[in-house]
């Protein structure tokens, strides 16, 4: 494995045991893979249209609709996270609670500078 993949599995274990059960998501897990096949379809068919010398105003018009598809599916992940995750740490503890609010709201801040 490569550092930066490394790097990354350490991050997802440090949280895989942070919320015990499903995650805030789950409920509505065939949506947002539903939402991700779409995106990655557009995805492709904008590297497509670049492969076909399309023009530059119609490939970034739908860099655009990808761009705006993907911060809809982040409102979402982050709704269904502080609804589910950081409320479930809250009622547990304080110190819980206060930790998931901190991780959200770094999240939001890594969001806002997209």
């Amino acid at each position: 494995m490569t550092e930066a993949t490394d790097q990354h599995h350490e991050h997802a274990h440090e949280h895989a045991g942070a919320h015990d059960g499903p995650h805030g998501y789950a409920s509505d897990k065939p949506g947002y893979l539903k939402r991700m096949r779409r995106i990655e379809g557009q995805v492709r068919g904008i590297a497509r249209m670049i492969d076909e010398d399309e023009y530059c105003v119609d490939v970034l018009t739908q860099v655009s609709a990808v761009t705006k598809a993907l911060q809809a599916v982040s409102l979402a992940l982050v709704e269904d996270h502080l609804a589910h995750c950081v409320v479930d740490a809250a009622k547990a503890s304080d110190d819980e609670g206060a930790a998931k609010v901190k991780e959200a709201s770094e999240a939001i801040a890594r969001l806002v500078r997209m």
